[in-house]
């Protein structure tokens, strides 16, 4: 696959939204969270969701100057109104404030609704680590793609959760998960590739497995550890939901089908400072210990070294700074075919390849 500057794909992303009416900060904020997920190789919420943000943009269904404010705040709480702006900027401005208050009172519990789709949850839990602070991200997804456990009325999302803690010198630790074995999203990129999807990733309506991406509007995706993670998505959609005001259940918007409608997305935020149970210094160093431990302990007959949650990341970082990022062809394609309609000229995209659509 090609390889595109990271700067590159930036401006054109930049570009792309300001000639929707999305002023140049704003822009520039929700450029990079989408270019963050592409660089930490969650693909499925990076570009590749631009045309999805560019035809609701188009039906006038972001806000493009949102109000983004705290509507009710003590000194370690806060819910922030989104007032329907795009999401990698609300849940921006969203971070800032919990850094803030987690900084300066030791603990901070943000909701948001009235957000949207905000791409990797891993990116906002990761915006901690550089204050030397725990992050938790939680989000209701922005699609239903799950039935409660033994149903088959698809009233439940993704329902991502993102932890971040902090080390010394090894790589933070840095979890984002779905609680389905994927993400929608990933089935999207195995459709670009032309791939088949493993079974145990998602069922069809009888319950058998449904490997052709497709055929995936067909099915249901698959919760993590069977009951037990539809139970822990329903929690997660319940403190990102519910509590803060948004949708969840027959109240989420699919954004992938309706483009004006409101979705009233909520997530939520925690962030802590790891001062308030031990030294920083001497919690780093037990991080970083404890990472070597797990990462020196002897893996099974045949299997690669063992790994912890965000071990791939500092080299996925230094790929993509040096050689720039890959897209999968058909991403590719239809940012070429967004730039050609667009009229914009100056743009990376090679002509057409015939693998992807």
């Amino acid at each position: 696959m090609t390889r595109y500057p990271v700067s590159k794909l930036l401006a054109f992303v930049r570009l792309v939204l300001q000639q929707h009416g999305v002023p140049f900060d704003d822009a520039e904020v929700a450029a990079r969270r989408m270019l963050d997920a592409d660089v930490r190789g969650m693909s499925g919420h990076g570009v590749f969701r631009l045309p999805q943000y560019v035809a609701r943009l188009q039906a006038g269904g972001y806000n493009v100057r949102p109000d983004i404010r705290a509507t009710h705040e003590t000194p370690v709480s806060a819910l922030v109104e989104g007032d329907n702006g795009i999401g990698q900027v609300v849940l921006t401005r969203a971070a800032d404030i919990a850094i803030k208050k987690a900084a300066e009172h030791g603990v901070a519990w943000v909701g948001v609704r009235g957000s949207n789709h905000a791409g990797a949850a891993g990116v906002y839990a990761s915006m901690a680590l550089e204050h030397d602070l725990i992050g938790v991200y939680l989000a209701v997804g922005s699609s239903n793609h799950l039935p409660p456990w033994g149903g088959t009325d698809p009233l439940l999302s993704t329902n991502p959760l993102a932890v971040a803690i902090p080390a010394g010198l090894e790589a933070p630790i840095v979890l984002d998960m779905a609680t389905t074995v994927v993400s929608y999203g990933r089935i999207k990129i195995a459709r670009d590739q032309g791939e088949t999807l493993p079974e145990g990733w998602m069922v069809d309506r009888t319950g058998a497995p449904l490997t052709d991406p497709n055929r995936s509007g067909e099915g249901f995706l698959v919760p993590i550890g069977g009951y037990k993670g539809y139970g822990l998505g329903l929690v997660i959609g319940m403190l990102a939901g519910v509590l803060n005001g948004a949708a969840f259940g027959s109240r989420v918007v699919d954004f992938t089908q309706d483009h004006d409608t409101p979705t009233n997305t909520g997530q939520t935020l925690v962030m802590v400072r790891p001062d308030l149970f031990q030294p920083l210094e001497a919690f780093k160093v037990e991080m970083d210990e404890r990472i070597r431990e797990l990462r020196s302990s002897t893996p099974m007959p045949g299997q690669p070294p063992v790994r912890v949650p965000g071990d791939q990341m500092p080299r996925r970082q230094r790929a993509a700074a040096e050689h720039g990022l890959t897209l999968p062809p058909g991403t590719a394609n239809r940012l070429r075919e967004l730039a050609e309609r667009l009229g914009i000229t100056d743009h990376p995209f090679p002509a057409a390849t015939s693998d992807g659509a």
